[in-house]
């Protein structure tokens, strides 16, 4: 099972430069990190998010890398934590944090025009 969403976004590069500032403001995570490269203003943030949920007793954590180049942006999230099983646990009906970056991921391209991409990755080929 792959918990790792990545993104592919396109668009003029104002926008996007944008993207990462209206997120975090949106929704403030923990704990965040900023990288600007001197060489070719390339930046990269990392971006962790906690929640609690209550019914299952455990903590969801999401990590967001957000890469803004020159011609696009790139987002990894990665899900982590919470628990599965047979002890109780069910799926949250509730809203997690997850749902609410791809959503705002998805609002802000829609409303901005942007040109939004998810990365599938396939399966390796098996040898006989």
């Amino acid at each position: 099972m792959n918990n790792i969403t990545k993104y592919l976004v396109y668009g003029p590069n104002d926008t996007l430069r944008r993207l990462p500032a209206k997120l975090f403001d949106s929704l403030e995570p923990k704990y965040l990190y900023t990288y600007t490269s001197s060489a070719n203003k390339d930046e990269i943030y990392v971006a962790v998010y906690e929640q609690f949920e209550k019914q299952i007793n455990a903590t969801i954590t999401l990590t967001c890398v957000i890469e803004c180049t020159a011609s696009q942006t790139r987002i990894e999230l990665k899900k982590a934590g919470g628990r599965m099983g047979f002890r109780g646990s069910s799926l949250s009906e509730d809203k997690n944090i997850e749902s609410d970056v791809v959503d705002f991921i998805m609002d802000y391209s829609k409303r901005f025009g942007l040109s939004l991409q998810e990365e599938v990755e396939s399966p390796p080929a098996e040898e006989e």
